[in-house]
């Protein structure tokens, strides 16, 4: 059979994209507005920006399933130049910093162009986790006041912090019926926000929380409106404030600040920020793509650069790959760059078709979003993992975050930068080591026995990376390839955690990716991506503690005769396997009992990257069995499958068995031999049992009920019905 042509592929996969396209737009209206609102800008900006990016992006790009638009990063540093550039007149200042976001559009064009992408990784990890904690004490601190009704709020990011708490007084106290309808409403949209990813209904999920929080804010208005006999308690001056002909007339930027240091500063600071957010996000979304493609970066760069230039004219602001949206993109299955097309188009319908609506928001409502990705941003979680990694990366973030909030961006990296330098010299006892050998080439790659070996001498640093990793990215990775530390005195935290990732790129596309020559080596903690230090020790073995649940597992091992560990170990080999898993990270696996054919786990995974990102519990069950199978998915028939069955996804009837078909969605390949591997027994099973989810890889089963730890009672039942399924197929 020959293959499908490209077009093919795209036309197929076309009505997945729409629907992507359209969850995606339900994210990105509310957070465009918002974005722009906390950066002082008018809020169709952030329109403006999302919109030229997914239409500019989708046609230039040269990523696959990222979504473009403003950025929660660039809302301090576009804050900022607003206020200084106006000195005192946002408005004037808003004109002049879309000059500074042409520049900055041009910049990254040239960066693109001369292919500077690898700059990024010039940038210690936990410099820049600091500096983006910095940026979300930011957006907390002046959104916060937003959020309980107090439009006023101004001043230093310390400054803002310390009036939080008098301001929560003086909205618990006031007499003004807007103030505290708009607090209100700001306090229940937080709490939307917050508890959103905790219910695991697939049918609330299909709307996401940004746009629940329009919903409810237009809701309310309609209500008074329609059903109360009072008047509606919010004052415009809460309300957002869209011009009455949106795409009539275009702000016209001014470039007389062009050679000022202000305005230099300004675009020194969107380049920045804007170039590091759009490639972190590139490199996380590649982990997500089920395709497992990779992006060229510099292409995404280029196109980027235009989009943002465009923008700019246009009264928009910057133009940068978001992680939030991209990741809605991935989990509603948009498989190529017309998702981002789509979304630009549905969010050109939302504003001319729901403008009035729109106008029915609270600014608060869009306050407690971005309340929420501050604060996610700067998560207490950060510092906790970032000390798990190492006391010397604590003391980098924290550093980094402190001269972001007293001074500035670029002061904050530098300063950054700098201490990481530092510190590294006093691990090692030896500045020599660095300034002896930082120009010299230090990573050799060659061809041996059919796989790739790279070797790596000297030290192996944020200063030096750029150039092991040009050599990893020259490498296929379907291939096997070895990486020998063994000849290197000293690798940092940055080099150990890029390496995971192409680790784990590697084994996702069916590569080997081995490292080897680190087994002498030192680390603060036992952390896989703590540096290490040519120094001999080895690790003190810790005392495992059992709880009361694995206790109870552990008896019904021995009620099951099967083994139990509650060991947690990187990875189980047939799990990656399953399209389950295609856009969600395996990250532990503990409590696991089991027999020669039969695995029964407790599985943590995440679903996103970055600010995104999820971590989910689940009990599941793996049944190896000796005869293949089919690959297939069975899963419980509903609204959401009927939805994702009008998006190209096809549902397989079983003949002469109706009520199964009605009740279950089964989908697979192929459809012959699935309709010939569920006999009249098996579909009686199904039918008499419980539901779960099952999947088969055709060596294989996986099996969970619900997305969360199974009590010791579920965990027995999920036994007894695994044991009693994988007897009805043999």
């Amino acid at each position: 059979m020959n293959k499908k042509s490209s077009r093919d592929i795209f036309v197929s996969d076309l009505p997945r994209n729409i629907f992507s396209g359209f969850v995606v737009s339900l994210v990105a209206l509310p957070l465009g507005l918002g974005l722009a609102l906390a950066s002082g800008a008018p809020p169709i900006s952030g329109i403006i920006a999302a919109i030229v990016g997914g239409v500019i992006c989708a046609i230039l790009g040269g990523s696959n399933v990222t979504i473009t638009g403003p950025g929660n990063g660039l809302v301090v540093v576009i804050l900022s130049a607003i206020t200084i550039l106006g000195e005192g007149n946002m408005y004037e200042g808003y004109l002049y910093t879309l000059a500074a976001i042409i520049i900055s559009g041009a910049l990254m064009f040239f960066l693109g162009v001369l292919r500077l992408g690898s700059l990024s990784n010039f940038f210690p990890s936990s410099a820049i986790q600091g500096m983006l904690a910095a940026i979300g004490i930011g957006i907390l601190a002046k959104q916060i006041h937003v959020m309980l009704g107090n439009l006023g709020a101004s001043g230093s990011i310390l400054e803002l912090l310390y009036f939080i708490p008098e301001d929560v007084l003086i909205f618990i106290k006031t007499a003004d019926k807007s103030v505290f309808y708009a607090g209100s409403v700001g306090i229940i949209s937080l709490l939307i926000m917050i508890f959103y990813s905790k219910i695991r209904n697939k049918y609330f999920q299909l709307v996401p929380a940004p746009m629940w929080i329009v919903l409810v804010s237009v809701g309310m208005y309609y209500y008074f409106e329609i059903f109360s006999t009072e008047t509606y308690p919010i004052a415009d001056e809460f309300m957002i404030n869209l011009p009455d002909k949106i795409f009539s007339k275009f702000p016209q930027p001014n470039f007389t600040k062009l050679f000022t240091y202000e305005f230099i500063s300004a675009v020194i600071a969107i380049t920045l920020i804007a170039s590091i957010e759009s490639l972190l996000s590139i490199k996380a979304v590649d982990k997500l793509d089920p395709d497992k493609r990779r992006s060229n970066i510099n292409k995404d760069i280029r196109s980027l650069g235009i989009a943002t230039v465009i923008s700019g004219f246009l009264g928009g602001l910057n133009v940068v790959t978001v992680i939030a949206r991209s990741s809605v993109n991935v989990n509603n299955r948009g498989s190529n760059r017309s998702a981002n097309f789509f979304h630009a188009l549905f969010l050109i319908a939302f504003i001319v078709l729901f403008a009035n609506e729109l106008r029915h928001i609270p600014l608060s409502a869009l306050a407690a979003i971005l309340v929420y990705t501050g604060y996610k941003l700067a998560s207490p979680e950060n510092i906790k993992k970032t000390f798990q990694v190492g006391s010397e990366q604590l003391i980098i973030f924290l550093i980094t975050l402190f001269v972001t909030v007293v001074t500035n961006l670029i002061s904050g990296i530098l300063i950054g930068i700098l201490t990481t330098f530092i510190i590294h010299i006093v691990i090692n006892k030896n500045i020599s080591l660095f300034i002896r050998n930082l120009l010299k080439p230090n990573v050799l790659m060659f061809e041996e026995d059919e796989k790739y070996f790279v070797s790596i001498e000297n030290f192996s640093s944020f200063l030096n990376y750029s150039k092991l990793k040009s050599k990893l990215d020259q490498i296929p990775e379907t291939e096997d390839v070895i990486i020998d530390f063994s000849r290197c005195d000293f690798v940092d935290h940055t080099v150990m955690e890029n390496i995971n990732s192409y680790s784990e790129s590697f084994r996702r596309k069916g590569g080997h990716f081995e490292i080897i020559g680190l087994d002498g080596y030192k680390s603060g903690s036992n952390h896989p991506f703590a540096l290490r230090k040519f120094v001999i020790g080895k690790p003190k073995d810790k005392t495992i503690t059992l709880t009361k649940r694995q206790k109870s597992l552990h008896k019904i091992s021995e009620g099951l005769h099967w083994n139990y560990t509650s060991e947690y170990k990187k990875e189980i080999k047939e799990l990656p396997n399953f399209g389950y898993f295609k856009t969600r990270q395996i990250t532990k696996v503990s409590n696991i009992l089991s027999n020669e054919e039969c695995t029964l786990f407790d599985l943590e995974f995440s679903e996103g990257e970055l600010i995104a990102k999820q971590n989910v519990k689940v009990t599941m069950m793996y049944l190896e069995l000796k005869n293949n199978i089919p690959q297939f998915t069975l899963d419980k028939e509903g609204i959401f499958e009927y939805i994702i069955h009008f998006a190209g996804f096809k549902d397989i009837d079983i003949d002469n068995h109706p009520d199964f078909s009605k009740r279950f969605y089964l989908s697979g390949k192929n459809e012959e031999k699935i309709r010939e591997f569920f006999s009249d027994e098996l579909i009686l099973f199904f039918e008499s049992n419980k539901y779960y989810h099952i999947e088969s890889n055709e060596n294989g089963l996986l099996i969970f009920g619900n997305e969360r730890l199974a009590g010791v009672k579920e965990i027995k039942a999920l036994a007894d019905f695994g044991l009693r399924l994988k007897q009805n197929i043999s």
